[in-house]
């Protein structure tokens, strides 16, 4: 959304609106609404109109609450994103309603409620927004709202700023009697569009879509001036109390902590990881109120159901760096936290309660370094972020305008273990079979590299791709990530055999994801000459790229893997010619042979660490290929004595089976190395290339 400064803009367009449907302009709304983070965080805040309809069944017209449903996004949502239902119903369930103690009860009878059978789930907040008597209702979690419904002296804040036209209700949590008492406010306060919820955030209301959403905008930028004006020279968390490291310096950092803690916090539960040294982060990482802020633990239910009550401040000194003494001390700091949230669970925990969740923290503040946040796939762990980067930015102006303050204890506990909640979760698709995993693959630019990529992909594992050829690599990325988001794919320019370049690969890896689980080696080049016409550099470079080059990253993924200690897969994409001879390629030849061989011993040197290595060895796999694209189709076509467009026809004729080989046959067989299917599998070969006698293994 573009801004004026602090201010938010007003985006609507009448010319756009006006041919739009009331359920479109509800659309529209709400899709300006999210497009800021600042209005509401991903997820967060719905948006309701209430639309005469015709009944199906009687066709009489009848009033329908349009209102986001469970689990959407208001800056992506489209019409199948909102829940509908008779507005008359709705209104039966108060006569149902057995008071605060049977508060699910009641919000499970919404589903009784719903309008054209429609399958998209209602949300707790319905009743909030069907029981206030205008016909459009926004309920949004402005950071600067969020400020003042967490600051000590809120209400009277609330009260200064806006007047009577916004009201102030206390702490409930949000269900059926939170939605009766937002009715009686509004019936009580004609004068008021809009009420703040403590310690949750911002509803406003009016009879147009319109009108609503301007006076969504107008209340959040008058918020923002206010907050502006009263904290002007006021230091943000108490000043800057140590330095931020250099850029460089704190990728270096995170890239080393990452992986460490990822593998103790993962020994349930593969984790992918999500960093941010943004400048909101960096200053609450430098500040004099870290601790004691980080302490008290976030205010609106949004943001601590995605981020856990309170972070892991991480034990690391800037202006004294020691990396060694920090990672020394992560398994202790991690259990304690353990603890802490064990005995949070205990304290606060009913007869009824769910079981105790994973109880290793979300996000990991690393004093002058950044943010690193943990979950159970990329996007998860980068919205957890997203959500306490809301968190740092509510605690900074509630403690600059009177005094932070946290939910309390207990009433996060209830909304952390509510029932409705814990439905929520077991309703979530089933995990695909590489979720959490992250692998990186060189050659990924080529074609066996990108089949193995989009197959990793599809079975829900974050990739790093890999490729000393730049432009290729760039348009595998974009492709990819077109395909499965842009939050599960990156690209790094890698030449194997150059051993800075493998580890700053690596690196990049931890940063981005947070570790490794699988590598796949797949670069590769192909040459053709007699051995009488094949000169040194022609063997070197076979040797460095197909040899070499496989030795420096797979030593590179034992050092990661190692350090994580939850094991790892690595997966040599070799080749038929690593066991049978072929005429005129003995550089090529020898240097496969050399990867199947460092493979076996890769295995026995792997087996302690539950590091599993295995070679697929392919054959005759021309398409998509960039090394078959090359002259190295006319020197194995010069080799048979056969025309370079009929080496295909060739290849599938001599085979056992008579059939081609293709990239995403030998996809299929990597996938297979890096699953759970293979876990009793190490130091094997399987042979993609449709059979050949000469290449059995023995």
């Amino acid at each position: 959304m573009t801004v004026t400064g602090s201010r938010l803009a007003d985006l609507w367009d009448d010319g756009l609106a006006a041919s739009m449907s009331e359920a479109e302009r509800l659309r529209y709304r709400s899709n300006l609404l999210g497009s800021d983070r600042r209005i509401t965080n991903f997820g967060g805040g719905n948006t309701s109109a209430k639309i005469v309809e015709t009944d199906p069944l009687t066709g009489a017209a009848v009033e329908v609450l349009w209102v986001k449903g469970s689990g959407g996004d208001i800056g992506t949502i489209g019409l199948d994103g909102f829940a509908t239902l008779y507005m008359d119903k709705l209104a039966l369930l108060k006569g149902l309603h057995r008071g605060p103690a049977h508060e699910d009860e009641t919000v499970e009878r919404l589903a009784h409620c719903t309008f054209g059978l429609n399958p998209r789930a209602a949300s707790i907040d319905t009743p909030l927004h069907a029981f206030v008597p205008f016909c459009h209702v926004d309920h949004m979690h402005p950071d600067a709202v969020i400020a003042l419904a967490a600051s000590k002296d809120g209400e009277a804040a609330t009260a200064a700023i806006f007047g009577s036209e916004i009201g102030w209700l206390p702490w409930r949590r949000p269900g059926f009697e939170l939605g009766l008492t937002l009715e009686r406010f509004v019936r009580d306060h004609p004068q008021a569009v809009g009420v703040i919820l403590e310690s949750h955030g911002l509803f406003t209301w009016a009879d147009s879509a319109k009108a609503c959403y301007a006076t969504t905008i107008r209340i959040v930028n008058r918020a923002i001036e206010a907050i502006a004006a009263a904290t002007a020279g006021r230091p943000a968390f108490g000043g800057p109390a140590r330095r931020a490291l250099a850029p460089a310096e704190r990728r270096e950092v995170a890239a080393v902590l990452m992986p460490a803690i990822r593998g103790l916090i993962s020994a349930d539960e593969a984790k992918v990881g999500h960093f941010d040294d943004g400048d909101t982060v960096l200053d609450f990482v430098t500040s004099a109120e870290l601790h004691s802020l980080a302490a008290l633990g976030t205010s609106c239910p949004d943001h601590f159901l995605r981020t856990k009550i309170r972070p892991l401040v991480i034990d690391f000194d800037p202006e004294s760096p020691d990396l060694a003494a920090t990672i020394g001390g992560l398994a202790a700091a991690v259990a304690a936290y353990r603890d802490d949230y064990a005995a949070y669970y205990d304290r606060c925990r009913h007869p009824d309660s769910p079981a105790r969740r994973d109880a290793n923290a979300i996000v990991h503040l690393v004093p002058g370094v950044g943010m690193i946040t943990f979950a159970k796939d990329k996007a998860t762990a980068r919205i957890a972020g997203e959500f306490y980067v809301n968190a740092i930015n509510v605690m900074r102006d509630a403690a600059r305008l009177s005094a932070y303050v946290g939910l309390p204890e207990r009433e996060a506990f209830d909304i952390e273990y509510w029932a409705l909640e814990e439905a929520k979760l077991r309703r979530m698709p089933k995990p695909r079979r590489l979720a959490g995993k992250i692998a990186l693959v060189t050659g990924g630019a080529g074609g066996i590299g990108r089949a193995v990529a989009e197959r990793l992909l599809r079975d829900g594992a974050c990739v790093m791709l890999a490729d000393v050829d730049a432009p290729s690599l760039l348009a595998a990325e974009a492709e990819l990530a077109a395909r499965h988001s842009a939050d599960v794919v990156r690209g790094v320019t890698l030449d194997v055999t150059r051993e800075d370049q493998v580890a700053a690969a690596f690196a990049a890896t931890a940063v981005a994801f947070g570790g490794l689980d699988i590598l796949v080696s797949n670069a590769g080049i192909a040459s053709s000459a007699p051995i009488d016409e094949t000169d040194l550099a022609l063997w070197n470079r076979n040797m460095d790229i197909l040899s070499t080059g496989y030795f420096l990253v797979s030593r590179q993924a034992f050092r990661l893997m190692k350090t994580q200690k939850i094991g790892g897969a690595i997966v040599f994409v070799a080749s038929k010619n690593g066991l049978a001879a072929s005429p005129n390629a003995a550089a090529y030849c020898t240097a496969k042979a050399a990867e199947i061989h460092l493979a076996r011993c890769l295995a026995l040197e792997g087996a302690e660490f539950a590091i599993r290595v295995n070679t697929v060895n392919p054959d005759m796999v021309l398409r998509g290929s960039k090394i078959w694209s090359g002259e190295w189709r006319a020197q194995r076509a010069a080799a048979y004595a056969a025309d370079p467009a009929d080496l295909e026809e060739l290849y599938r004729k001599r085979s056992l089976l008579k059939r081609s080989v293709f990239p995403e046959d030998v996809a299929e067989a990597v996938a297979f190395f890096v699953g759970d299917e293979s876990s009793k599998s190490t130091g094997n070969i399987l042979n993609v290339d449709a059979g050949n006698a000469q290449a059995f293994p023995r």
